[in-house]
């Protein structure tokens, strides 16, 4: 039975039905039913893309939190255990190696056999798709849950295997803007923008920086110089919106549950504001950068080295592709036995976690200065309002257990990066910089007790911003960013340091770059992935390299007029994915391109009747439906390396035709493109 419907006495609009009409607060109900719909065309109209990215930095946000919290927990209960358990050193030792082998060997296991692209740090990959390339499932949202239970056990394992957040937090931000964006798309019934999709990838990547650190410029910076070749200034304000709102949820959590006052930085520094250096300690800041840089170009090598032959050799490839639990637990025992407090762990400040460390190496006290005329006693405890103890042994003095660290964490921390977990590399070599300038540092105050004359002032040296500037400066130098000087301050709070800090950056960076590629990158070459190098140098004779000298001249061309048995014979003896479409035989003017699929199909499809004496070619393949793709990109042969480069990275294309007054005459791809980049770091031998 319909509704009955009527019209209000004295209206002449549109009927409203008898409920309407008879229901309690008629006006009211109306009044906030339009007031809904007004809202809701408002907020449309802003745009859903603010909605998308909000949603994204609240959740990452709030999992950032989580795992935070859990991981405290977990090494609450170890530093309990190892302390209650009683003086047996068997039983104290068991206690500190047992625990980090058991998390770090259930996190490879469970994650590996969930999906095998869970390991590792995930920002090398996904480099690798923002350029172009298709991983299949390195997006996938079961990939997510098991890395996130990885990184957790990783992280639990505290500064025992000394390995980070930030990447694989990266790789689970992109693969939460992913997720959402395939549940948009089909709650609303659209197809897939590729365009756009590349753009909340890139705004994620920002997100997961600022959720691990509660800094949004840096994160937005970061992703910038490391995720891409190419910045739209479009994906701007997205990755400043998404970090910011996800930075401030962050940090908002702590204050919900009181473990801060309200909203600030991770770690808190008391640096000297009024004159926080003196104008000659410009020279040794900018020392300190070139020391930072040449010590990354080794690092770099040997962990690239390092890397190449644990996947190379015989015995090691064999043990990481039949048992990587079996594996990760013997790396994570020698990690774990080199750092037990009693033993050598006592010259490492292996009692302290990561963020102690840091917050140690910032302190703005000369340690040195402090212990030259006393000998204070190690506490039996760690004593939280006097971390840098844990940096001293009245036999080895403040130099050498900072020298002994930067020499042992540099072959460690190489070693621990081969194990096949969810885990980061960025924090361990910010706190490896942080050690490296904190020994400078103690070095100049120790030179100079009194501190540097500057225009008649003497003021004493603060080797914690040494050890500020060396942090920023050697990840710098290994990720090849800028932006690690801003999230340096962004970290503390303090930009006194912000002119010494950028020079050193800016150092260790000129030394890194022209030397060794960045980690990351150096991870896609050992790895092989698919991904377009640089043209490093830019040499005035690089300019000369044209597309004729490189491109593929041997290309595989079909003409309208092609017999079909001919076009039948090219695509069952090729694998070629796309074909050139040429006019004809004779003339070979490039009119698009044609798919292998569409091919294969239009062959296998039943022949309509032909007109008696009508030889069949790829024309009537055509005229049938088989799609025909326009070419609207192609390159001449005198087009420069430099601009082919350029057009690839830009618009993350993967090959492109060369045509010389229309004719088809060859091919460039990434191959073509990366043996001419290589031919001209790498010059070959004359014949």
């Amino acid at each position: 039975m319909e509704e009955l419907v009527g019209l209000r006495e004295g209206s002449s609009g549109s009927p409203v039905s008898l409920r309407e009409l008879w229901g309690p607060c008629p006006r009211i109900r109306r009044g906030i039913r339009g007031g809904l719909e007004w809202l809701k065309q408002t907020l449309f109209r802003v745009g859903e893309d603010w909605y998308f990215l909000m949603t994204l930095g609240v959740l990452m946000a709030l999992i950032s939190y989580t795992m935070n919290f859990a991981i405290e927990r977990v090494v609450q209960a170890h530093k309990w255990l190892y302390r209650e358990i009683g003086d047996s050193h068997l039983l104290r030792y068991l206690s500190w190696t047992v625990y980090p082998v058991a998390l770090v060997s259930f996190s490879s296991g469970f994650s590996q056999s969930i999906t095998p692209f869970s390991g590792g740090s995930g920002i090398p990959e996904l480099k690798t798709i923002l350029s172009g390339v298709v991983l299949e499932d390195y997006l996938d949202i079961k990939n997510f849950g098991a890395k996130v239970a990885g990184l957790t056990c990783t992280l639990a394992a505290g500064s025992t295997i000394f390995l980070g957040k930030v990447g694989p937090f990266v790789h689970l931000s992109v693969m939460m803007a992913a997720y959402l964006g395939r549940v948009h798309t089909k709650a609303i019934g659209e197809s897939e923008n590729k365009s756009k999709q590349n753009e909340m990838l890139v705004a994620a990547a920002a997100v997961g920086v600022a959720t691990v650190f509660a800094a949004p410029f840096s994160g937005v910076l970061f992703s910038i110089e490391v995720m891409s070749s190419h910045f739209s200034v479009w994906d701007y304000w997205r990755g400043f919106f998404a970090a910011t709102c996800g930075a401030f949820m962050f940090r908002l959590l702590a204050v919900f549950n009181s473990e801060q006052e309200t909203i600030t930085f991770l770690y808190k520094t008391s640096f000297r504001v009024e004159v926080p250096f003196d104008l000659p300690e410009i020279f040794f800041f900018v020392a300190l950068g070139a020391i930072c840089g040449v010590l990354s170009c080794a690092y770099l090598f040997c962990q690239r080295t390092f890397l190449g032959f644990v996947k190379t050799n015989r015995v090691l490839s064999k043990l990481l592709a039949t048992s990587k639990p079996l594996y990760s637990a013997l790396v994570a025992l020698v990690l774990a036995s080199i750092t037990y407090p009693p033993g050598v762990g006592r010259f490492l400040a292996s009692r302290l976690s990561m963020n102690e460390h840091l917050d140690s190496l910032f302190d703005n006290h000369s340690w040195a200065l402090r212990t030259r005329n006393s000998s204070p006693p190690w506490p039996e405890e760690l004593d939280p309002q006097n971390l840098w103890l844990e940096w001293y042994h009245p036999r080895f003095t403040i130099f050498g257990t900072l020298a002994f660290f930067l020499v042992m964490k540099f072959w460690m921390l190489i070693l621990a990066t081969t194990i096949p977990i969810p885990a980061g590399y960025f924090m361990p070599v910010f706190i490896f910089g942080a050690a490296i300038g904190r020994l400078i540092g103690e070095a100049i105050a120790f030179a100079f007790p009194e501190g540097i004359v500057a225009g008649g002032v003497t003021n004493p040296i603060m080797p914690g911003g040494y050890a500020l500037a060396g942090a920023a400066a050697f990840s710098g130098a290994v990720t090849h960013t800028i932006s690690t000087a801003l999230l340096a301050f962004e970290l503390t709070g303090q930009i006194v340091h912000a002119l010494p800090v950028l020079m050193a950056v800016l150092a260790a960076n000129a030394i890194a770059q022209s030397c060794q590629p960045s980690f990351y990158d150096g991870t896609i070459i050992v790895k092989k992935l698919p991904y377009l190098p640089w043209i490093r140098g830019r040499k005035i004779s690089s300019h000369r390299v044209i597309v004729g000298h490189f491109m593929n001249c041997t290309i595989t061309t079909l003409a309208k007029d092609t017999p079909l048995d001919e076009v039948a014979r090219v695509v069952t003896s090729t694998d070629l994915a796309t074909y050139f479409l040429v006019e004809s035989t004779e003339s070979q003017i490039l009119v698009g391109t044609v798919g292998r699929v569409h091919l294969v199909q239009a062959l296998q499809a039943e022949p309509p009747s032909w007109a008696p004496g009508h030889r069949q070619c790829l024309q009537d393949l055509l005229a049938g439906g088989c799609p025909l793709e326009p070419v609207t990109l192609q390159l001449s042969p005198e087009t420069s390396l430099h601009q082919a480069h350029n057009l690839f990275e830009l618009l993350n294309l993967q090959s492109l035709p060369v045509t010389s007054l229309g004719r088809a005459v060859g091919s460039v791809s990434w191959v073509e493109l990366t043996k001419a980049i290589s031919n001209l770091t790498n010059p070959p031998a004359p014949k």
